[in-house]
């Protein structure tokens, strides 16, 4: 829906904003007051329309079209580009897909920006870690050393790396590592929704959460840790980038405080009032030996740079996700 493009308030790109990050985005970027916001994503993803509902953005844009329209001058008036969007499916393994929807797309986003003088977001990824052999990080000069374990993480990775040798950039320019991220809006993302999401419907539909026993002998079964973010403390991070503009680089953004699942099973259970009952099985063989057992985001960079709102912890973040949204069967 096209509204009055003049106005005083900076107007907003946000790609991806059919998905979950980028629809939570551009929502809450809206409902601030303090923006014109413009959409983009593949506006045949007719499963995701839901996430953005009725939402009376300036302009929806679908992906294929974007690029032409920008490289020609189109929105004038643009003040910022949060480019969320990507191919995120991390069992995925046709390198092209990647190449064009991860890479190149972001490189061409890059150009624009760069060019036309805007200030760019970009997702990045956790992804890029690999097996953690280098820990994890965001100091550029490990960015050359990560191996990734899949294609998606490669492409991410790769316009990390890219980026890095630009001499040209944007004004400014934040590249995100996202480690765990849940929370509403995830609902079309089957298989690769958050842990949080399907442990919720597993304990609806069966009363019990299935979890992976430990193949190492140094870690209990569901000791296994991950940084989980929510996703409200990410829209939280790219608003004060936006507006407080620190040192351009690419940062990770998590919580920096790594959790198990046995501790999610746990905070899930209780959001939803039932018993904690879960069913060990093991990992399947054909991830066993690339399993991650430990992820958790350094996040000094960002700190130093001056970002100091707390970060929901686990149990915080699922219970407002439970009742607030999963229960509700609500959207952001």
């Amino acid at each position: 829906m096209a509204t009055d493009l003049h106005t005083d308030k900076p107007l907003i790109l946000v790609t991806g904003a059919l998905g979950f990050i980028g629809s939570c985005l551009a929502l809450e970027l809206l409902r601030s007051g303090k923006y014109r916001v413009v959409i983009c994503d593949d506006l045949n993803a007719t499963q995701k329309f839901p996430n953005i509902a009725d939402a009376a953005f300036e302009l929806s844009i679908d992906r294929k079209a974007l690029i032409a329209l920008l490289q020609t001058g189109g929105l004038p008036d643009l003040k910022g580009v949060l480019h969320i969007g990507a191919r995120t499916d991390t069992t995925e393994f046709n390198k092209t897909i990647f190449d064009e929807l991860n890479y190149g797309y972001s490189q061409a986003m890059w150009q624009i920006c760069t060019e036309r003088k805007i200030p760019l977001v970009y997702a990045s990824s956790a992804a890029t870690y690999g097996d953690g052999a280098f820990g994890y990080s965001d100091d550029h000069a490990v960015i050359e050393k990560l191996v990734p374990l899949n294609p998606y993480g490669d492409s991410k990775n790769d316009f990390d790396k890219w980026v890095l040798t630009q001499k040209d950039t944007p004004p400014h320019w934040y590249g995100l590592k996202f480690f765990n991220v849940y929370g509403p809006n995830e609902y079309h993302k089957s298989r690769m929704a958050s842990v949080i999401f399907h442990a919720y419907h597993q304990f609806k539909n069966t009363g019990k959460v299935k979890l992976f026993r430990s193949h190492k002998a140094e870690y209990k079964d569901g000791e296994q840790i991950r940084d989980f973010i929510y996703v409200k403390d990410v829209i939280r991070v790219i608003e004060w980038l936006i507006e407080n503009h620190p040192e351009s680089g690419i940062y990770n953004l998590g919580t920096g405080k790594a959790r198990s699942f046995y501790d999610l099973a746990a905070a899930t259970a209780k959001a939803m009032d039932m018993p904690l009952v879960i069913d060990w099985i093991d990992i399947p063989e054909d991830i066993r030996e690339k399993y991650q057992y430990f992820t958790e985001a350094d996040m000094q960079k960002l700190l130093s740079a001056g970002y100091n709102n707390t970060f929901y912890n686990l149990e915080e973040g699922i219970a407002d996700y439970v009742k607030s949204y999963l229960i509700q069967a609500r959207h952001y």
